[in-house]
């Protein structure tokens, strides 16, 4: 089966689990002997410090589609177009503030779920000739519902059934200005009709974007991430000494500052003053002001000492994190859809600690590799982990929990295989 899945790129400056979810379904996909490939579109697409479109070009180069949101860039030249869509201009853009959030993107967003209609219908045609003639796929599969602006095209001009992952484009629309947010939300439930099956990536979220997009039931798929067990190596949690790990960008939004603000309750209590709080997954221009209060924090209590940041997370990078860590919490402030991060610790033996927010109780009641906490505060958190750190028996029984629900429920190999049995019922 010739299958083509259509991915954001996000330029390789920080973790992005939706990315490395995508890129994880094609390359079960190819290993099971499927012809699949990887789009990508606004930013390169990079991997453990490598790009992974196999030579295909970056469709909708996130420069230019800005650029045409004013009219007097509506009708650039052909070589300034290319210019801006060169590897190194989309590489700047990648680390640019502002290229990774909703906050004054609302025009754009909402011109791109207009499709032909928007201000990017040279980009989308040019997307769509390569599809027809050059790919010739069985199926077209988009990244999120946020692309959905191409999807009637593709399937009246291209010919085959095209299927919509969800995963967390709540986080983009309702972070925009409320007089965007329900245009949004009634565009993308409009654009929805022009999609032949959703899968969303947890029970909790197919909930949440049924609700948003009136979505029925007929179309509607749930299909967890997974990863590649094979990929992780297995190890005990680290006890000498303990060590909270959090492994996702490192911005307010996905709780890094609870995280902060829990470590430092937490050191406040003698029996703990051995352990240690490590941090990786990148950032944006945005997140450096940020970031650097949090480290001022812990300053200003004497424990910077105890706080590391690895800059590297690359797949090998994250086998050294995760064999030093022993709980990992990513308290992001709203929940997640999923959360990939999560499988990528219990795959390492590794326990969760995480908030009863979005899709995070069922990821831990259905792994036994973790505990849930509420509300997310700081001194819930801190007393959360207090009592886990706190109990080495339970610990272990959570890792070797979480690594066997990997194996026998999140091997991204075997759901892979019921994701082509749901394109198998389309074509």
């Amino acid at each position: 089966m010739k299958i083509v899945h259509i991915v954001p790129g996000f330029g390789g400056t920080f973790y992005c689990g939706n990315c490395l979810r995508d890129s994880g379904v094609v390359a079960s996909l190819k290993k099971a002997g499927h012809d699949a490939i990887t789009l990508p579109m606004y930013l390169p697409l990079t991997m453990n410090g490598n790009e992974t479109s196999d030579g295909i070009p970056v469709f909708y180069g996130a420069v230019n589609i800005y650029l045409k949101q004013f009219p007097v860039f509506r009708h650039m030249p052909k070589w300034f177009e290319k210019l801006m869509d060169s590897q190194p201009v989309l590489k700047f853009a990648a680390k640019k503030s502002g290229s990774t959030r909703a906050s004054g993107l609302e025009e754009l967003t909402e011109s791109m779920l207009l499709g032909a209609e928007g201000h990017q219908s040279e980009e989308l045609q040019q997307l769509v000739d390569f599809l027809r003639y050059h790919e010739k796929p069985d199926v077209v599969h988009i990244s999120n519902a946020l692309l959905l602006g191409m999807a009637k095209k593709v399937r009246d001009e291209v010919k085959v059934p095209v299927v919509c992952s969800l995963q967390d484009e709540d986080v983009w629309v309702d972070a925009m200005h409320e007089d965007h947010c329900e245009r949004m939300w009634q565009l993308l439930a409009e654009k929805g009709k022009d999609v032949d099956a959703f899968i969303a990536v947890s029970d909790f979220f197919a909930g949440v974007m049924q609700k948003k997009m009136n979505i029925p039931d007929n179309k509607l798929h749930v299909l967890h991430v997974g990863v590649r067990p094979d990929a992780y190596v297995f190890s005990k949690p680290a006890s000498n000494p303990q060590a909270i790990g959090y492994v996702s960008r490192m911005c307010e939004e996905n709780g890094f500052e609870v995280l902060v603000d829990a470590f430092i309750l937490l050191k406040k209590n003698p029996a703990f003053s051995k352990v240690k709080l490590k941090a990786t997954g990148g950032q944006t221009g945005d997140d450096t002001k940020f970031i650097n209060k949090q480290i001022s924090k812990l300053k200003q209590n004497y424990i910077e000492t105890d706080f590391e940041i690895t800059p590297d997370f690359t797949q090998t990078a994250l086998q050294d994190f995760f064999k030093a860590t022993t709980v990992l919490s990513v308290p992001v402030l709203n929940g997640e859809a999923f959360g990939l991060y999560q499988l990528e610790a219990l795959a390492s033996g590794v326990p969760l600690v995480q908030p009863e927010l979005g899709a995070f109780p069922e990821i831990v009641n259905t792994t036994g590799g973790g505990v849930i906490y509420k509300p997310n505060t700081a001194a819930a958190l801190a007393e959360k982990l207090a009592e886990v750190l706190s109990n080495p028996a339970k610990l272990e029984t959570m890792s070797l929990a979480g690594r066997k629900a990997v194996e026998d429920q999140f091997d991204c190999a075997k759901l892979s295989s019921k994701m082509v049995d749901i394109y198998k019922t389309l074509i």
